[in-house]
């Protein structure tokens, strides 16, 4: 058995002052060229006069200023802490978090508060930065790209409800309510009840319940409805509404299956990778805010990006029209619906039929028929020609909703089908007055758009939207651990993706600022040889 003196003895005495003799300041802890240096030093050149003035100037205990708070919050998300908890043991452990915050004890509750109270303050912060970086000449608006992710709301994937099972739920709370309801009248009657003008917390508790669920019910319904109006029968598939968090959808996840998630949108500038917009939308498609990021951008920084580089899923002709009335260069993929070289249907004279050899080259569309491209617009008389040239004039107008604006398309109509060789391939098996071609008035932006792109320079420009665009997300998610919202609601996840935003920036901007004081210093340093 081994004796007491068999073991090492501890190097150091917890009583001594061992540490005070090595490192006699909180200063001397932290190396020279430590990021948390350059976080406090950018920091300290803002701006808090609209944080300061949130605070209500009373008596009582002198409150930390926010300068300190928001300080460890985006440090902590610069080194993936997100927690509130997290932070609290950050600052009274860490040494980098107690320098940053000068040995203030911040507890769990107040960071949790802080997050969520100061939105219109933090747009300023993150304009702040962002305007620090453009000075510096690391923003330019040349090019930015525009891309959305998704990300998981704070709700498990098995909270959720129809608006079936929330409607027996409705009704059970409503019985419960009843009960208790009569149950109250009774003691009351009895010279039992409390008298109190306000309900019992057990009946407030059942009722605040019965609001939350028949929220959600409603929310269901209006789900269903949408789908119905898609062609979707919400009676075989109905929409699943999460119940924890509301304001998210259950949505396709990135690697497989479905989950209640947000939207979370980025626009990237090209030239160092600085995020210069940000938002959360609560539906799949991000295309609804392309245009109001390109206005917000133009708040921020006083200018417009040169070039707007997105995928294909934001290629409307309502965003490339915006574009262009913005002044702003579109890039996305974009066909036009014009024959091309290549395409058979592209001849001199569109009254001249495609010969017979070249029918099988033809463009067929998802339905194996023949494609829009196969048609010639002619816009001097306003009517298409069929590839038989065939005359196809203008017909009717018809509305058509699209993300919430009426488009007005206008149809053009083929009266030469009946017993026309191409028919068959033409047609499709419904079609009982010949072959129509529609057109709205974003055609024109659409073929200018799909000129643009159809250029070397132009695929060259749009190649580099990946680079820009994708890996803001993977800093994102893989560095910062932001997969999971923390908090609930749509307008404090909004805050949330925001605080995550200008942590992203002010990163960025401590790392080029190193960089230049490291190339500063070496210049400095051959000079003086």
């Amino acid at each position: 058995m081994a004796t007491a003196d068999y073991w090492a003895d501890s190097p150091i005495d917890r009583g001594s002052n061992w540490f005070s003799l090595l490192f006699p300041t909180l200063d001397s802890l932290i190396h020279p060229e430590d990021p948390v240096r350059l976080v406090d030093d950018i920091l300290r050149e803002v701006d808090w006069s609209l944080w300061e003035a949130e605070y209500p100037r009373r008596k009582g205990q002198p409150p930390i200023h926010p300068k300190h708070i928001a300080a460890a919050t985006l440090y902590g998300m610069y080194r993936g802490i997100r927690s509130s908890r997290k932070l609290e043991e950050a600052c009274n452990y860490r040494f980098d978090f107690v320098w940053l915050v000068e040995g203030r004890h911040i507890d769990h509750t107040t960071f949790n508060n802080f997050r969520t109270k100061f939105r219109q303050p933090l747009r300023d912060l993150f304009r702040q930065i962002g305007r620090i970086a453009m000075t510096l000449g690391l923003i330019r608006l040349a090019d930015v790209a525009f891309d959305g992710t998704r990300v998981k709301a704070n709700n498990s994937r098995f909270q959720t409800r129809t608006a079936k099972t929330l409607e027996e739920k409705v009704r059970a709370l409503d019985e419960l309510f009843e009960h208790l309801m009569s149950q109250l009248h009774d003691a009351d009657a009895d010279g039992l009840g409390q008298g109190a003008s306000q309900l019992p917390d057990e009946l407030a508790a059942v009722d605040q319940r019965r609001q939350r669920v028949q929220a959600a019910l409603e929310q269901a319904r209006a789900a269903d409805e949408a789908r119905r109006r898609q062609g979707v029968n919400p009676q075989k598939n109905p929409a699943q509404v999460p119940t924890t968090d509301p304001d998210s959808r259950v949505m396709p996840n990135k690697e497989g299956g479905y989950a209640p998630n947000y939207t979370p949108i980025a626009t990237t500038d090209g030239e160092r990778g600085f995020i210069v917009d940000c938002d959360v939308l609560s539906e799949i498609n991000e295309g609804s805010a392309a245009l109001p990021s390109v206005d917000r951008i133009a708040a921020t920084f006083g200018q417009r990006p040169e070039r707007f580089l997105t995928d294909a899923g934001n290629n409307s002709g309502q965003i490339m029209a915006g574009m262009e009335d913005r002044n702003v260069e579109f890039y996305a993929p974009a066909k036009s619906s014009q024959p091309q070289p290549g395409n058979p249907a592209w001849r001199e004279s569109p009254q001249a039929p495609v010969p017979e050899s070249q029918w099988p080259e033809l463009p067929r569309n998802d339905q194996r028929q023949l494609d829009k491209s196969c048609f010639v617009y002619v816009e001097s008389e306003d009517q298409y020609y069929c590839p038989q040239g065939h005359a196809m004039p203008f017909e009717k107008t018809k509305p058509d909703e699209r993300g919430g604006e009426v488009i007005q398309k206008r149809i053009y109509r083929c009266s030469a089908c009946a017993g026309c060789p191409l028919a068959a391939a033409c047609l499709s098996p419904k079609s009982k007055h010949g072959r129509t071609i529609t057109r709205d008035q974003y055609e024109k932006v659409r073929e200018r758009t799909a000129a643009r792109m159809s250029s070397e320079s132009s695929r060259q420009i749009y190649n580099q939207r990946p680079r820009i665009a994708e890996t803001t997300f993977g800093i994102l998610k893989s560095v910062m651990g932001l997969r999971q919202f923390l908090l609930r609601g749509l307008e404090k996840v909004r805050t949330e993706w925001l605080w995550a935003a200008t942590a992203f920036n002010v990163m960025k901007l401590s790392r080029e600022i190193g960089k230049l004081r490291a190339e500063f210093a070496e210049v400095a340093a051959s000079t003086e040889i």
